[in-house]
């Protein structure tokens, strides 16, 4: 049973569109930007409501988006030590973020020149303020150029396995290039390459397949409101919840602005990275979706799993292989980072939403109980099973470690 518990080719602008629920709200953020204490979280704001502007995948492109821009900030800041060069941190980070944002999303420029220029005459003018921007500019240039060729824009070559005449759904399945991306920090997106998925005729592969199907079904009679609520909730993908809960602790546990720089850089490159690790699994393993097994429960060679004709998800399934859980990658990855700055017991209490369910927050008291929710959230809405979050989870924290000793 269930306990109750670092460069990058431009993205397409486009007209109007159906934008994903959850950048609906942050069209209105940040218009000019808002005064806050802490630039690095301004900006972080800033580049999701640029990014609801256009057409996204997934939570790939905005950890992307994210990962360059964070780390174009700090490269600035780090540039601009007062001891080593007399610059303006603040100016070069400014700088740096108003240059990947243009340079990703053209469109957006004149807007992101107008926020760039109002935190700028915030700013003393002089020779400190200048060459900050030439640093905050010369660390996003350089970013931008090495991520040009990371193949993440290369074509969706995937060939669906069918045979000749028959009909398959045709809808492609996301992310099956991974092979051909670079990360950020990862040698290679196959570095923490887990092991296979629990054999069909195992007991293992029974439990998973018999508790998905009881507590993650539109009927089930086990689990209660607040479940599925927490089910829907959790389609939120990783990167808007992991930066709105870091956005939350720094307003509460202010920090430095090199210190600020890297918390979202670290936490951001991970995420990334975590995401390149686990859909290079999912696509060496192929392994199938809880609404593809439980309709065909009577095919496994397993006698502990009884089909069901007609089971429903509670949240409609991703588009790419189940095995591991990708949101459970990103919450151990991102876990390891926060936990890092903000330690592993209580913090101050934290809020989240999710624009497509106005009106719910979610609170928490501790990282570790988001990362809890969170996997336990995908077996209640039907999309995966509890071995694939646990390995999700594992690959996630080595993931974090490895950006952590690498970058920090």
């Amino acid at each position: 049973m269930l306990p109750l518990q670092v460069n990058f080719q431009a993205l397409p602008t486009v007209g109007a569109v159906l934008l994903p629920a959850w950048m609906c709200s942050l069209l209105l953020a940040l218009s000019p930007m808002s005064a806050q204490a802490d630039l690095v979280t301004d900006w972080n704001e800033k580049a999701f409501a640029t990014m609801a502007t256009v057409r996204v995948s997934g939570g790939t492109t905005p950890a992307r988006v994210l990962a360059i821009l964070h780390s174009a900030m700090l490269n600035g800041v780090n540039a601009s030590a007062p001891d080593r060069t007399g610059t303006s941190a603040q100016a070069a980070a400014h700088s740096a973020a108003r240059r990947v944002l243009a340079e990703l999303y053209p469109a957006q420029k004149a807007d992101l020149d107008a926020t760039f220029d109002m935190a700028m005459q915030k700013l003393p003018d002089g020779a400190a303020k200048s060459t900050g921007m030439t640093a905050g500019e010369n660390a996003a240039n350089s970013l931008l150029a090495e991520r040009k060729t990371d193949g993440f824009t290369s074509p969706d070559s995937y060939r669906p396995a069918t045979a000749p005449g028959s009909y398959i759904p045709t809808a492609l399945p996301i992310m099956s290039h991974v092979a051909g991306i670079k990360p950020f920090a990862l040698p290679s997106v196959a570095q923490f390459r887990p092991g296979p998925p629990p054999k069909l005729d195992s007991v293992l592969w029974a439990r998973d397949y018999n508790e998905t199907k009881a507590w993650g079904g539109t009927n089930s009679t086990l689990r209660n409101a607040w479940q599925t609520e927490t089910a829907r909730f959790w389609e939120i993908p990783g990167p808007p919840a992991w930066n709105q809960a870091a956005r939350s602790l720094v307003a509460s546990k202010p920090l430095s602005l090199p210190d600020s720089a890297r918390l979202f850089m670290l936490l951001n490159v991970a995420s990334f990275d975590a995401y390149m690790a686990i859909f290079d699994a999912k696509y060496h393993y192929g392994f199938w979706r809880p609404l593809t097994a439980i309709r065909n429960g009577d095919r496994d060679g397993n006698d502990n799993t009884e089909r069901d004709a007609s089971w429903m998800p509670v949240i409609t399934t991703p588009l790419h292989p189940e095995y591991p859980c990708a949101h459970c990658v990103v919450d151990g990855a991102a876990g390891v980072v926060m936990k890092s700055f903000f330690g592993a017991g209580p913090v101050p209490e934290f809020t989240l939403t999710y624009a497509a369910m106005p009106g719910v927050t979610r609170k928490y008291a501790t990282i570790q109980q988001l990362e809890e929710e969170v996997s336990i959230a995908r077996i209640w809405g039907g999309v995966h099973y509890r071995n694939s979050n646990e390995v999700g989870q594992e690959i996630g924290k080595q993931v974090g470690e490895y950006v952590l000793k690498k970058l920090q």
